[in-house]
């Protein structure tokens, strides 16, 4: 089949539950959270759901008006209980090394608070050309219109929402609470069950060969 060579790609990637596993780390700052406001938290149950604003999060356990205090005290308190326990993803490291490797840029846009963001990636030793923190959903338009994204991976109906937003192409990963069902019904362009197969989808994707593309999917 007759391909068409793309030029180098903007790649961006969400943070939580696509490039790192940070439900151990979100656990504990949680855990600490509820111990310092006498507030219960169901930990176990906020680490399900990972992707939204720290706030929507908070509004399950605090009251509106407590809630931006709160988050505050969250961030200052998450470099110490959740960049330790947090992992990088299977392929996380890969996908971003094959961006690069094709000529590309890869760039993080995440609803995270941007400082933790870089705290976890520069523990992880995770190097992205551009961290921008504080988007969720359609908002991450903005940054991925900005440094001009060609295609968004991520694990949330929001991230999906943020490529088709943006006009960026939708890959999805299989890897946070989103299943791949859900994620194609959002409109993803590309569901992976994992990082391990962005390679070679990138790959394909770079050469213009459909057929390629199809293949590496989930």
């Amino acid at each position: 089949m007759a391909s068409t060579t793309r030029p180098a790609p903007t790649v961006g990637f969400d943070l939580d539950m696509t490039l790192i596993d940070s439900r151990p780390g979100i656990r504990a700052c949680y855990l600490e959270l509820s111990a310092r406001t006498g507030t219960y938290v169901d930990a176990d149950l906020a680490v399900t759901r990972l992707g939204p604003p720290l706030a929507e999060e908070l509004a399950n356990w605090f009251p509106a008006g407590e809630i931006e205090a709160v988050a505050d005290l969250y961030r200052e308190i998450y470099p110490a209980y959740a960049i330790e326990p947090t992992l990088a993803l299977t392929g996380a490291r890969e996908a971003v090394a094959a961006v690069r490797e094709a000529g590309g840029r890869a760039i993080v846009v995440t609803a995270k608070y941007e400082p933790n963001a870089k705290l976890h990636l520069a523990h992880l030793g995770i190097e992205p050309d551009a961290v921008i923190g504080g988007l969720w959903a359609e908002q991450k338009a903005v940054a991925l219109r900005e440094h001009d994204a060609d295609v968004y991976v991520g694990d949330h109906v929001g991230d999906v929402r943020g490529a088709r937003a943006a006009d960026a192409l939708s890959v999805a990963v299989a890897s946070g609470p989103c299943d791949a069902d859900e994620l194609r019904a959002a409109g993803a362009d590309v569901v992976l069950a994992d990082l391990t197969r962005f390679p070679a989808w990138l790959a394909a994707y770079c050469e213009g060969d459909t057929e390629g593309l199809d293949a590496a999917r989930a």
